[in-house]
């Protein structure tokens, strides 16, 4: 009980105050705005379960997300997470161990400088490869985990702390170029956690094909002072429903990849029939250990994991998440279950005035 009130006071007394000073200054400065200037608040909250080696944990957990602009060129968003975490009690006592988390996911300013650049200042998703920035959110992404590789090129915590660059550097009727580059300084802070880290990522996009392919790089300025390297691959041809999507990437300890089908049985009567809103997913990935330094989270074995799910689609924003698991590896063979339902929410934050 002791530990329950602590945490809610934590929570009170350090996130809360940080949140409450963000929308206080978006609602100053984007009351009086018009209906395009009006912040939207977005996000996904949703109850999952992972049942991993015999072991079932439960997960309800909220991602809010506000996207606010301030006139013309400025644009204020972040992302939160609130989550309570059920663990089985393995003492004598039994039971569920609970631990609650709330904190900023991240805080940035974007300033559109020209059609080509934008300035991004605050705290930020690292741009390495596609999953941090992309499927992160639990609305978003097929399945409830993370690769096993994410932590490779997102520097341990996935956000950095500092300043990016990014834009279209080229636009044509045919294909396109993206470009990002960061640098992010060290910070200690609880909310705001990053390392003293540079990097980029650039991708090629073919507009007819649905086609798109990047390489992604970093550098850690701190401790062992490593290289990341990535790639990613991304194919959704037009009107099938189906998608493919890839990742590798490399450290200096490990490398490992992953790479991901999904398709909507749209084709049975649409995709708002009962058969053409199921999503047969599979996911395969692999990890090889180049040394066993423990740094960057992978496992400390070569580790091979198949992934295969069975999503549903309802109606009004709502998702039903089923997948199983086969993973080996030297040390451990194991069967991963996992099962949730998410809903995915957007609205304004009050009504825009006209001109």
């Amino acid at each position: 009980m002791l530990s329950a009130i602590s945490r809610f006071l934590h929570f009170k007394l350090t996130v809360w105050p940080r949140i409450l000073v963000l929308g206080l200054a978006v609602a100053f400065a984007g009351r009086s705005g018009t209906a395009q200037d009006t912040p939207l608040i977005s996000g996904g909250g949703g109850f999952l379960t992972s049942t991993n080696g015999g072991n079932t944990t439960y997960l309800p957990i909220i991602e809010p997300l506000i996207a606010a602009p301030l006139g013309r060129h400025l644009l204020v968003e972040s992302r939160a997470a609130l989550l309570e975490t059920f663990t089985p009690n393995t003492s004598l006592k039994g039971g569920y161990d609970a631990s609650f988390f709330a904190g900023l996911t991240y805080l940035q300013g974007d300033i559109k400088a020209t059609p080509h650049l934008t300035v991004v200042a605050g705290s930020f998703l690292i741009p390495f490869n596609t999953y941090n920035e992309r499927l992160s959110p639990i609305w978003i992404g097929n399945f409830q985990d993370g690769p096993l590789i994410l932590n490779l090129g997102t520097l341990s915590t996935g956000t950095g702390v500092g300043g990016e660059l990014r834009g279209s550097a080229v636009d044509r009727d045919s294909y396109s170029i993206t470009y990002a580059g960061f640098f992010s300084a060290r910070s200690g802070n609880e909310q705001f956690n990053s390392e003293r880290s540079f990097g980029g990522q650039s991708s090629l996009y073919l507009h007819r094909a649905r086609l798109e392919g990047g390489l992604s790089y970093d550098r850690s300025l701190q401790g062992m002072q490593e290289n990341f390297y990535g790639g990613h691959i991304w194919w959704e041809p037009k009107d099938t429903g189906f998608r493919l999507r890839g990742e590798g990437a490399r450290g200096h300890h490990a490398q490992g990849y992953w790479f991901e089908a999904d398709y909507r049985l749209q084709r049975f009567g649409g995709p708002d029939s009962w058969i053409g809103r199921f999503e047969p997913v599979f996911r395969m990935q692999q990890t090889f250990r180049r040394d066993k330094i423990v740094s960057d989270g992978l496992p400390l074995e070569n580790t091979q994991r198949a992934d295969f799910g069975f999503d549903y689609n309802l109606p009004h924003n709502w998702r039903i998440l089923t997948s199983y698991s086969r993973q080996f590896s030297a040390t451990d063979n194991r069967n991963i279950w996992e099962t949730g339902i998410v809903y995915r929410f957007l609205f304004p934050a009050w009504k825009g005035k006209m001109h």
